[in-house]
């Protein structure tokens, strides 16, 4: 997969898109690596015992949050709970009768409740003086839908992807599950991009500590590895769809943002219905043909085999992006 398209478009067209990174106990995405360095990034997590620092350089401009998110507008404080499992900690309480039929319940054992600072989206995003999100990423604990909601009315629509990792179990008090955030998100304008199922073994602690008892070749470890895993919950990633755009008033911008995100997670078909859509809304431009072209040329049976360089990128689309240095499209 070739980067050289995407730093071309988005430095010729000096489009630097906003990242939201809700949860960032992890480094952040790696999907979003190969734009980083045009990006403004933004990271919350409240429970720093396991954060990555990111280097500034990396990004075009990147700010952590020590405040958790909540979708209380007025709240400046919000009851955390802090699990044995940094990973774990959220500001909904674990529903531990539920977890307890699973093998990692452990895991979300809280260990202290604390009032943390709390923010809201829209308070971050005056802060920092964002014009807009145009991929949030939210690892809640819980509360992914209810944040992705919070955002005023003028900036939830805008909203080009998200991605968000709700339950299939109740780990959580009043979660927001995947049944609920699936059908509202697919109601308003977005489309499923990726599903990935994760999960645990289903089986009590108590039977496993019994079980090793009296098995010493038995460990926690090894159940982990060996046994079926039942599905827990998921890595969902959304994309707004083509007919969400066409009733808006989306720009160029917006389309080349939603195109490069689009290759970005291998959905060379719907990058080509971007392209496609964007030539008949704005015309035929050098940016139009890019945005066919290149989606094109990734549909070879050998592709997967090449390597690729600024040089090797076909003639036609180096020409087009020769063409593109005074170009701006604002957010």
């Amino acid at each position: 997969m070739r980067s050289e398209v995407f730093d071309h478009l988005l430095s010729k067209l000096d489009i630097h898109p906003v990242l939201i990174d809700i949860g960032a106990s992890d480094a952040p995405p790696k999907i979003w690596e190969r734009i980083a360095r045009h990006s403004v990034y933004v990271g919350f997590d409240p429970d720093l015992r396991d954060l990555h620092e990111v280097s500034d350089s990396h990004f075009y401009r990147a700010t952590i949050v020590n405040q958790a998110i909540t979708s209380d507008k007025q709240g400046d404080e919000v009851l955390f709970y802090f699990t044995k499992s940094p990973y774990c900690s959220s500001t909904l309480k674990p529903d531990l009768n539920s977890l307890s039929n699973f093998i990692f319940s452990d895991l979300f054992v809280v260990e202290r409740e604390a009032k943390v600072r709390a923010t809201s989206l829209d308070a971050v995003m005056d802060r920092l003086s964002l014009p807009c999100i145009d991929w949030l990423k939210t690892d809640s604990q819980g509360t992914d839908l209810r944040i992705f909601n919070s955002l005023r009315a003028e900036v939830r629509p805008r909203v080009l992807a998200i991605d968000i990792e709700p339950g299939l179990i109740d780990a959580y008090v009043s979660e927001d599950l995947f049944v609920d955030a699936h059908r509202e998100l697919t109601q308003n304008g977005f489309w499923l991009s990726n599903l990935n199922v994760c999960g645990t073994v289903r089986m009590r602690r108590s039977t496993l500590r019994e079980v090793m008892a009296f098995n010493k070749d038995i460990s926690y470890e090894l159940v982990e590895k060996t046994v079926k895993k039942s599905p827990g919950w998921c890595e969902a990633r959304y994309f707004r769809t083509i007919e969400w755009l066409a009733q808006g008033d989306f720009t160029k911008r917006d389309y080349v943002l939603l195109w490069t995100f689009a290759l970005l997670d291998d959905q060379v078909g719907f990058a080509i219905d971007l392209g496609i859509k964007y030539e008949r809304v704005f015309g035929k431009d050098d940016v139009s043909l890019i945005m066919k072209e290149e989606p094109i040329s990734r549909i070879r049976p050998d592709r997967h085999k090449m390597r690729f360089t600024a040089k090797s990128l076909p003639f036609r689309i180096m020409r087009r992006l020769q063409k593109l240095w005074h170009t701006n499209l604002s957010c």
